[in-house]
């Protein structure tokens, strides 16, 4: 898959143009894969292609109204691959493109920069200056400029696929949900940094991960997870919290590989968020604690067989 970055005037567009659809596309959830599912499908000799941006346009326009992204860039442009995606023009969004009319957007980086030739959108999907675009307008303006537009419904089981819906799931601690809705289970990847050891000291080592404003984070509570650690894939119970027990302090994914031994520092890896199994507590003391943990773990052991 070809990624093109910068000014999208610099762009090379496929000579056999591209069936192109357009979108911030975080999570690439299951309303998002049938949007470019289709525009694999009808692509015939063009390329297969994603307009979409390299970080959410609210970080730049209105950073305290962005939301917590679902994915890093480098897991979106994995899934878009994924999917059958043979180009992504990835947007920095800036105060230029953001001044763009609709109908330069239309003809400068849709039919231009990514030479497209059918363009496969949301039905509610807005583009150019202050959203004023819309999909009747990129109708009109298709003969014009030699694409095609096709709009389809984001709808799954009676209810709208959204980013926004899946975020809440998240809030509420509904893994469960929102991995029907993404279409996989929800996954964070970090670097693995030091923390104070507390879990070896009580024989249940973690690999801590630092929780990043910039994403969004299962809600506090203990969680069966699957992590990838190299090449490897383990069983795992997660804590997302304080350590209430220790007196609190900063939020922390706490990550306890079942059958592992090894040094993780400084190491990349992948959590994905199974199942919720109880909110983040405190107790009395540690001997309670380390009970309960590995009741946790029992859990988790009971949860990987059934999945067997």
């Amino acid at each position: 898959m070809r990624v093109l970055r910068g000014d999208p005037g610099s762009w090379e567009a496929p000579e056999t143009g591209t069936s192109l659809t357009i979108g911030v596309y975080d999570g690439v959830h299951r309303g998002h894969a049938h949007v470019i599912g289709r525009a694999v499908e009808v692509a015939g000799d063009r390329i297969p292609g994603v307009l979409t941006f390299d970080r959410h346009p609210l970080t730049s326009s209105a950073p305290d109204h962005a939301p917590r992204l679902l994915t890093r860039l480098d897991q979106k442009l994995e899934q878009l691959e994924a999917l059958g995606v043979g180009v992504v023009g990835l947007l920095s969004f800036d105060d230029r493109l953001r001044r763009l009319s609709p109908e330069d957007f239309a003809a400068d980086i849709v039919a231009g920069a990514m030479g497209a030739k059918s363009v496969v959108v949301g039905r509610d999907f807005r583009f150019g200056f202050e959203r004023a675009g819309d999909v009747d307008l990129l109708i009109r303006m298709g003969p014009e400029l030699g694409f095609e537009v096709e709009a389809l419904d984001l709808v799954g089981s009676g209810a709208p696929f959204a980013s926004t819906v899946i975020r809440k799931m998240l809030e509420a601690g509904d893994v469960d949900a929102a991995a029907a809705m993404l279409g996989r289970p929800f996954e964070l990847r970090g670097t693995v940094i030091h923390g104070d050891s507390r879990g070896r000291t009580i024989g249940i080592p973690t690999a801590n991960l630092e929780i990043v404003r910039e994403y969004a984070v299962p809600r506090r509570g203990v969680y069966v997870a699957e992590v990838t650690v190299a090449d490897s894939i383990e069983q795992a119970v997660v804590n997302v919290g304080v350590r209430p027990t220790f007196g609190g302090g900063q939020e922390v994914i706490e990550v306890h590989l079942l059958d592992f031994e090894g040094d993780l520092y400084d190491s990349e890896i992948a959590v994905r968020f199974l199942t919720h199994v109880r909110d983040e507590q405190r107790f009395d003391g540690i001997d309670e604690l380390v009970d309960q943990i590995h009741r946790d773990i029992g859990t988790a052991r009971e949860q990987f067989a059934r999945r067997s």
